[in-house]
């Protein structure tokens, strides 16, 4: 099909779309309160306000996708220069790369002049840049149109900072775009949200229910699959676009966001994916905790290394439910490229899992007082910053929605979060949580307290089997 410009009408943009771009956004408005996808696309396109504020479901609303459509329809059909701007410098590659995808339909061959890693140049000359979130490179350029992507795990300054960018051209006026799932109550979104009642801006609302098919591109299967896996309160906020609150919560939400940080690096923690944030060290301290998939569950493997303060989160690997066979030999082989004890919940499981294990292992019955203690010491070295993390998305999600019907009622408990109590235990020990935090704070103890030596560090000492304050000599067995 012929590219026919300008487009001024919805009608020919909604040809663009679907026969350049070959991308069917839904136009139809399913929950109250709600819009279409195709609203918040076509008044952004067309300027209808200077910002508009699109808030979706996360991974079902297509956000990422109908950005890079966006983008690029506004650099064809009106020469414009373009940033693209996500949470992270990955999130904007992101978008480049549904960009470069859409710039191989057949009616689009040619027309990119440049395509690198970070920018797309058109024939008319006109760029799309896909930006970092830092202070240097949000400061520089002035683009026509602005389209930044989850907002909410971008910091405040990087917003206002990058603000300032859009500037109107002869033939295309400046425009916003601040689209996200809104997961934290006191976050970017959150402040968006309110400054957009203050300026009347926009607000954009649809969650999966507006892209299912038949009108859009949405299977049920998925949104069924995704229900089982993720827990109740993360759906109700990341997929039916519910409020975001801390009441209930299991750990506080300031030391969640202290224990997952970006500098360690950032992964989805997708099914199958296995995330490395550093390669073994011959000379360091490995433990394991995994929590086994049943029926609903995913299979989650968490090594932390505790030769360091704080413990740091080196490896995470989480699958769906296999054979016992398999799935057991695949914990053993991360095991062992990370040598060290593994601490797995037997419950429910039996002796059929540990007996295909082959590194050390112990099985933990959680149940009664014993789960109870064990998750109260996991929380203990969250909060009092004993642990941290890269920013594994799904772990960080499960750990600031766990609640405490989760952990202790009838709710689920997050995989993710029994994994990492399971690996806490092993590395040391149910009763020393509060130890190691006493050693840590000990400015009164006497001069010759083993905690105020030089060099002195009650997890290695622990892990070890030495003497010390809270020592604890973690049991084993070989599977």
């Amino acid at each position: 099909m012929k590219i026919t410009l300008p487009i001024t009408t919805e009608k020919e943009l909604d040809a663009f779309v679907t026969h350049i771009l070959g991308l069917k956004i839904p136009k139809k408005r399913v929950c109250e309160g709600h819009c279409s996808p195709w609203d918040a696309f076509s008044s952004s396109f067309f300027a209808r306000s200077p910002v508009s504020v699109w808030w979706s479901s996360r991974g079902f609303g297509g956000k990422t996708t109908l950005l890079a459509a966006l983008a690029l329809a506004e650099g064809v059909a009106y020469g414009a220069d373009v940033s693209v701007l996500g949470g992270s410098y990955q999130q904007s590659q992101h978008i480049r790369r549904y960009i470069e995808k859409f710039i191989q339909r057949p009616d689009l061959r040619g027309w990119a002049d440049v395509l690198t890693e970070g920018r797309v140049r058109l024939r008319n000359e006109a760029e799309i840049t896909a930006l970092a979130a830092s202070q240097t490179s949000v400061r520089g350029p002035h683009p026509q149109r602005l389209r930044m992507d989850e907002i909410d795990e971008m910091p405040l300054d990087i917003l206002d900072a990058a603000m300032g960018q859009p500037m109107s051209s002869e033939t295309c006026p400046a425009q916003v775009v601040l689209s996200s799932t809104w997961q934290y109550p006191n976050s970017t979104m959150a402040e968006v949200l309110k400054r957009a009642g203050e300026r009347s801006w926009p607000v954009f609302a649809w969650c999966y229910k507006e892209t299912l098919k038949p009108a859009g591109w949405l299977s049920q299967s998925d949104v069924d699959r995704k229900k089982l896996t993720v827990s109740s309160g993360m759906w109700s906020v990341e997929y039916d676009l519910q409020t975001p609150s801390y009441e209930n919560r299991a750990i506080l939400p300031e030391a969640v966001e202290a224990m997952f940080k970006r500098e360690l690096g950032e992964f989805e923690g997708s099914p199958g994916q296995i995330i490395e944030a550093e390669p073994p060290d011959p000379n360091g301290i490995y433990v394991h905790g995994c929590d086994l998939a049943r029926k609903r569950d995913m299979t989650v493997l968490i090594t932390l290394r505790v030769d360091v303060r704080p413990m740091r989160l080196v490896s995470f690997f989480r699958l769906n439910r296999l054979p016992w066979s398999i799935m057991m030999s695949k914990i053993s082989e991360r095991v062992r490229r990370y040598p060290g004890p593994l601490c797995f919940d037997q419950t429910g499981v039996g002796d059929a899992a540990g007996e295909f294990l082959d590194v050390m292992a112990e099985g933990v019955l959680m149940v009664g007082r014993a789960r109870t203690d064990l998750l109260a010491h996991y929380i203990t070295c969250c909060e009092k910053g004993m642990i941290e993390a890269p920013l594994i998305h799904v772990m960080k999600a499960e750990h600031l929605y766990a609640s405490i019907d989760d952990l202790y009622g009838a709710g689920h408990l997050p995989d993710t979060f029994a994994a990492g109590a399971l690996a806490a235990r092993k590395a040391i020990g149910q009763q020393t949580a509060e130890a190691w935090i006493r050693a840590l704070a000990a400015e009164n103890a006497p001069s010759d307290d083993p905690t105020r030596q030089p060099g002195y560090d009650p997890v290695f000492q622990m892990v070890r089997g030495t003497t010390g304050p809270g020592t604890f000599s973690t049991p084993w067995r070989m599977g």
